[in-house]
């Protein structure tokens, strides 16, 4: 992809979850409330925790959120699967509203440290007061593209993501990014839509559903090359079949559930 068309996608990434900041809640596909011509359907607002339930979220932890953290973004729920420690530091790629950032809080405690990168200011916004209103002292929150990551080498124990990597125009250089800034022996728990085979063209071509997290995904094949190359180790990808039924609500009678499921992805370097 080059550089006119990356820079297209991610302004259109951009200005639709910033749509989505302002709202509150997404239409169900990660997009903001449409029109009844949209991918997604009418406009209206998803129910965020039925959602969130739906991708692994527990009512304990999202009962523990503050109001409005929740806005039913995301495909999985990567902090259950980080077996994160006390004293560790976290990054999370595309941190949103904050809500796994503030989840992996609790884990590493006060000795840890937790940091959120988003390129989207309404957004950082939201999730910065967030943080103030949440009294979390462990979280930061910072501007930056996942392709370019404003973290130093070596400095991350493990990172997270929910459904990020899908929306990024150079995948490779976000798995190459992610392989710098972490340390030795560092943890990749994320968790994404894949592609399970090719997309047709009136799904692959579709900015809708590119913003919704649909037909960025790449395939199980490309991801494990990327992640060899970039020098990640013992590299596990987890299909989720059973959130297919979910999928297909993001744009009812598309078919999109046979393309693209959820899927845990993890590596160490």
């Amino acid at each position: 992809m080059n550089d006119t068309t990356g820079d297209q996608v991610r302004e259109a990434v951009r200005e639709s979850y910033a749509a989505i900041a302002e709202s509150g809640g997404n239409s169900g596909c990660c997009l903001p409330a449409r029109n009844a011509d949209s991918c997604c359907g009418p406009e209206e607002l998803a129910d965020p925790e039925e959602l969130a339930k739906s991708f692994g979220y527990s009512i304990e932890e999202l009962l523990a959120l503050p109001e409005g953290v929740n806005m039913g973004l995301g495909c999985g729920n990567p902090t259950a699967i980080a077996d994160l420690k006390p004293g560790e530091t976290v990054l999370d790629l595309g941190s949103g509203g904050g809500i796994d950032c503030f989840l992996a809080s609790g884990k590493v405690g006060d000795t840890g440290c937790v940091i959120g990168i988003d390129m989207t200011t309404d957004m950082l916004m939201k999730a910065r007061k967030n943080a103030r209103d949440g009294g979390y002292k462990n979280v930061e929150f910072r501007l930056g593209e996942i392709e370019h990551l404003p973290v130093g080498n070596d400095e991350v124990d493990v990172i997270i993501s929910n459904c990020v990597l899908n929306l990024s125009p150079d995948k490779p250089q976000v798995i190459r990014e992610s392989y710098r800034i972490l340390a030795k022996g560092g943890r990749l728990a994320i968790s994404d839509v894949v592609a399970t085979k090719d997309l047709p063209d009136d799904i692959a071509d579709d900015t809708e559903l590119l913003c919704g997290c649909v037909s960025g995904a790449a395939t199980v094949t490309d991801l494990t090359k990327w992640l060899e190359d970039a020098g990640f180790k013992n590299i596990h990808i987890d299909l989720k079949e059973e959130t297919r039924e979910t999928i297909k609500e993001w744009a009812p009678g598309r078919g999109i559930e046979d393309y693209v499921v959820s899927a845990i992805i993890s590596a160490v370097k």
